[in-house]
């Protein structure tokens, strides 16, 4: 049965967002991040999202004006966003400012443990 976006009209939509040099997983230090390509990922979430019920969509950008304008862009179309914001989740200020904006439910997630890499 799919899941319902909060109107319980449609299936529920998400976004996923993945932020600078994500693009390049699987390829760039993967001691540290792993040998999963963003392709890889996006396949076993979509693979995830049809089980469920959910439609899926996905957005990289290596600009944190880009990110910012598909966030304000989500908040009308999407019911859900999950963010990965790499390095910009330590010091954008922009991008908390966006995501407290658009009013809408938004998790942060990370491949590695970010308070055991330090600055």
């Amino acid at each position: 049965m799919p899941r319902r976006s909060p109107s319980g009209a449609d299936p529920a939509r998400v976004l996923v967002v993945y932020g600078p040099n994500l693009n390049l997983l699987g390829e760039r230090e993967p001691q540290v991040y792993g040998r999963a390509t963003m392709q890889d990922i996006n396949a076993q979430l979509t693979d995830l999202a049809t089980r469920e019920g959910v439609e899926v969509e996905f957005f990289q950008s290596n600009s944190e004006g880009a990110i910012i304008d598909r966030l304000q862009a989500a908040r009308k179309t999407v019911d859900a966003v999950v963010l990965n914001a790499a390095a910009l989740s330590h010091y954008s200020y922009a991008l908390r400012d966006a995501i407290l904006a658009i009013q809408i439910p938004v998790v942060e997630i990370h491949i590695t443990n970010v308070l055991a890499r330090g600055e």
